[in-house]
């Protein structure tokens, strides 16, 4: 363990450092913390030998290093309470009655994206834990028609279609071939039986199949890509950290693959967990912050990616305020 003293350095260090990205130097700490120049030294530089801080190319100053972080993290962060700002905003959400799970889900963690400027992540119920009940369809007109697809957790998915020179008599054909080959079928295997299992036979019921088919076939491609929600991932380039092509397309990638962000992002702990650095498989240069979440028999993950410079009191903050109204 460190002295109280290097505690208080290093906690100034790195609360300076993720506001300013910037090195930091002692003059500040001496200011602060009122001692000697040279005694400052001497505890940044004992810092430094056990792997707290670093020192960069281009400064004097110091920075914390993930280790640093890890133990900012562990034994010094103390909760942060919102601010009056922060609190309003997540209750005008969470007071709308009208909202379901997803909603609540996708407008609170857009607002943590525009409040932060970090990149926040929504994972739904996987969709294998989601099996088809039933599809049917509303037709709007000649040409329009809405698709209903209802699971067995109650989860309802509605989608607009146009189709043309299609008869209503074709379409019901195909939501009745549907329910009878489909239906108990988890929603992400759906796409394949019907590729498999639909696709063969389909055109000895309905004329226009292949358009008829493709509609389809799209629906419940969407309806399980909904499973992730990737909010602000635009933010990556607000921070200076990534201040290079190369780091920025890496990240992109990533956050542009859903397998990817499944494998990597899911969680199955129900606390808060903090994943620094090469503690998290996503990325080797970012925090990501995260919790599983349950509500009305629905459970998933909410993450929060940014820098390892995190803003680390707060996120975890706004996520225990999410986490705490979604399972009310």
């Amino acid at each position: 363990m460190l002295s109280e003293r290097q505690e208080k350095i290093l906690k100034l260090i790195i609360t300076e450092y993720i506001k300013l990205a910037k090195p930091v130097g002692s003059n500040l700490i001496c200011k602060e913390l009122k001692c000697s120049s040279a005694t400052v030294r001497n505890e940044m530089a004992s810092l430094e030998e056990l792997g707290l801080l670093e020192k960069t190319h281009t400064s004097s100053g110091r920075i914390p290093s993930e280790k640093g972080y890890r133990y900012y993290v562990d034994h010094l962060m103390k909760p942060k309470e919102l601010n009056g700002e922060d609190m309003l905003k997540l209750q005008i959400i969470f007071n709308n009655q009208q909202l379901e799970l997803a909603d609540y889900l996708s407008e609170s963690l857009k607002l943590i994206a525009d409040m932060t400027s970090y990149t926040s992540i929504v994972l739904g119920g996987t969709s294998h834990d989601n099996k088809l009940k039933e599809i049917s369809v509303v037709p709007i007109d000649a040409e329009n028609l809405i698709i209903i697809v209802v699971t067995d957790k109650g989860h309802v998915e509605n989608k607009k279609v146009y189709l043309k020179n299609v008869s209503l008599e074709e379409i019901k054909k195909t939501v009745n071939l549907i329910n009878d080959l489909i239906v108990g079928t988890p929603i992400d295997e759906v796409s394949s039986k019907l590729e498999f299992e639909i696709k063969p036979i389909i055109g000895r019921y309905v004329k226009e199949h292949e358009m008829v088919y493709n509609t389809f076939y799209q629906v419940f491609k969407d309806f399980s890509s909904k499973n992730v929600n990737v909010v602000g991932k635009n933010n990556i380039l607000k921070q200076p950290e990534f201040n290079n092509i190369e780091k920025i397309q890496n990240i992109f990638g990533k956050l542009e693959n859903q397998k990817e962000i499944i494998d990597n992002i899911t969680e199955e702990n129900n606390d808060i967990k903090i994943y620094i650095g090469k503690e998290n498989n996503l990325d080797d240069e970012v925090t990501v912050i995260k919790t599983k979440y349950h509500s009305k028999g629905e459970e998933g993950t909410i993450a929060i990616v940014g820098p390892k410079r995190m803003d680390y009191d707060r996120v975890v903050t706004l996520l225990e305020y999410i986490k705490e109204n979604i399972e009310k």
